[in-house]
């Protein structure tokens, strides 16, 4: 007679404490990869981190290779999920031919949710998860996912609407480099703590800090994207 396979989650009434248990290893390796690197962050050092037995890891993600690709999938997918209803509307004002003041705003909003992502604590741990591949320090899964799911499609949108808004192509040069130097407003502050720390004399970004900071760029932007429109 043949075995039934282990289902990999609890049956029934299980599945939420299942999904929580679940998301708490992928937070704690996300931590744990990105401080380390894939090769010197071990899977004991993350199941402790995130309070469970290392068997758990085994049983939910198989093994470390699962457990990355896991943690890189979710960064993709929560990206996607925050994003979908900006892109939804870039994608209906372009189509629908909307005024330079409603894509003005459209392309703020993107602006908005990368601002109210790369200023918070649990950036810092996303951000030196994706670093750790760039340096060839994990495998490339992370940050081709991100490519291709979200780099290039919302890209692909921002020149749309700064061609749009200034009468351009999205081809030309100009809008790309444009595009570059509003990109470049964000990327200041992608890694804190940092040198935009030392620059701006603060020891942390707090809450007020940060809308501080959100506030000057993006009124910053609209400034640029209204004279370029003219």
């Amino acid at each position: 007679m043949t075995e039934t396979k282990r289902p990999r989650r609890p049956a029934a009434g299980g599945y939420a404490r299942g999904d929580e248990t679940r998301q708490r290893i992928i937070d704690a390796a996300i931590q744990r990869f990105g401080e380390h690197g894939f090769d010197r962050a071990s899977t004991r050092d993350i199941a402790t981190a995130a309070g469970v037995n290392a068997p758990a890891l085994q049983y939910y993600f198989e093994n470390k290779e699962g457990l990355y690709k896991a943690c890189a999938e979710y960064l993709t997918n929560d990206l996607k999920t925050r994003y979908a209803p900006a892109m939804r509307k870039a994608s209906a004002d372009l189509k629908n031919g909307a005024g330079a003041e409603s894509l003005i705003d459209t392309y703020l909003s993107f602006q908005s949710l990368t601002l109210d992502m790369v200023l918070t604590p649990a950036h810092v741990s996303r951000s030196r998860f994706i670093g750790r591949e760039l340096a060839g320090e994990a495998p490339n899964i992370a940050s081709t996912l991100l490519h291709r799911q979200m780099k290039q499609p919302i890209n692909k949108l921002l020149l749309a609407l700064l061609a749009s808004i200034m009468g351009t192509s999205p081809n030309d040069s100009i809008t790309r480099i444009r595009l570059l130097t509003l990109k470049g407003q964000v990327l200041a502050f992608y890694y804190p703590p940092g040198a935009c720390l030392e620059m701006l004399k603060w020891k942390e970004i707090d809450d007020a800090k940060a809308e501080l900071i959100k506030s000057a760029v993006l009124e910053q932007t609209r400034i640029l994207l209204e004279h370029w429109r003219a």
